[in-house]
């Protein structure tokens, strides 16, 4: 019997993960504002995501917005408050920081999908996926510039390493929204397809990520990561890590079907 999927509400239904078999998604869910991202939305991401780690059924993991865009941003309505002293500003900050960096070390490909508005806070969350794939129709930027603002320094250090040190000043000195295609030429978009070919593009490439070795996606963001960190050269743990994939059951099977095409 086919399982039907489930769906977990988080900050009061602003985030909800949706599970269906292999794939998880998290649903930026308050359409009416435009996917908005609220202090208790960035409160709730950590949890949300370690939830996630917890199911291994889940071998990757997509991010989307309700009702036709990801994200316009952070909820202003919630600056006045925020920004009455500089002790929520920094606890904010934090949670920010927090959110982001959940999502980015989930051990398991994670994809951004990107139609409609992609901005400011919105984008620091698609920055965090490993893939953002998008429709021609969206729009993405980093203005904090516009209402006098800081991108954090690891959102920042994200849109470099997507973009390069050029794009992203004109990005961030500039307030610059840019196309889809312009998002792809940058490197900030993995891809862009027509709106209407979205969903299904989103879902060809779930399947194909989740026919490959899950062990080995895995290490590679681990090996990624320790690049983005600074490492230079192999360690005594990412040569171990190599050696172990041999043992590993997804190899073994890879191994015999070649050799036996071989044979």
């Amino acid at each position: 019997m086919v399982q039907a999927p489930s769906v977990r509400p988080y900050a009061n239904g602003d985030l909800l993960l949706e599970t269906d078999g292999a794939v998880a998604t998290l649903v930026l869910n308050r359409p009416s504002q435009r996917n908005a991202i609220n202090l208790a939305m960035w409160r709730a991401l950590p949890g949300l995501v370690a939830d996630i780690a917890a199911d291994p059924s889940v071998r990757m993991v997509l991010v989307r917005g309700a009702g036709g865009h990801f994200a316009s941003g952070a909820d202003i309505t919630e600056f006045p408050e925020i920004f009455a002293s500089r002790a929520p500003a920094v606890a904010y900050t934090t949670a920010i920081e927090a959110a982001t960096a959940a999502l980015e070390g989930l051990d398991r490909p994670v994809i951004a999908w990107i139609e409609g508005y992609c901005i400011g806070a919105g984008l620091a969350v698609a920055l965090a996926c490993d893939l953002r794939i998008c429709a021609d129709t969206a729009q993405l930027g980093a203005p904090p510039a516009r209402l006098g603002l800081l991108y954090s320094l690891s959102d920042t250090r994200r849109l470099i390493r997507a973009v390069g040190h050029g794009r992203a000043r004109d990005m961030l000195l500039g307030a610059t929204v840019i196309s889809a295609a312009d998002a792809l030429a940058y490197g900030l978009a993995t891809e862009v397809h027509p709106a209407d070919q979205l969903t299904g593009a989103v879902a060809a490439k779930a399947r194909a990520l989740t026919d490959l070795s899950g062990w080995s996606q895995a290490h590679a963001k681990r090996i990624m990561a320790l690049i983005d960190a600074g490492e230079t050269v192999d360690t005594a743990e990412t040569r171990d890590w190599f050696a172990a994939a041999g043992e590993t059951d997804h190899f073994q099977a890879a191994l015999a079907r070649f050799l036996g095409r071989r044979g």
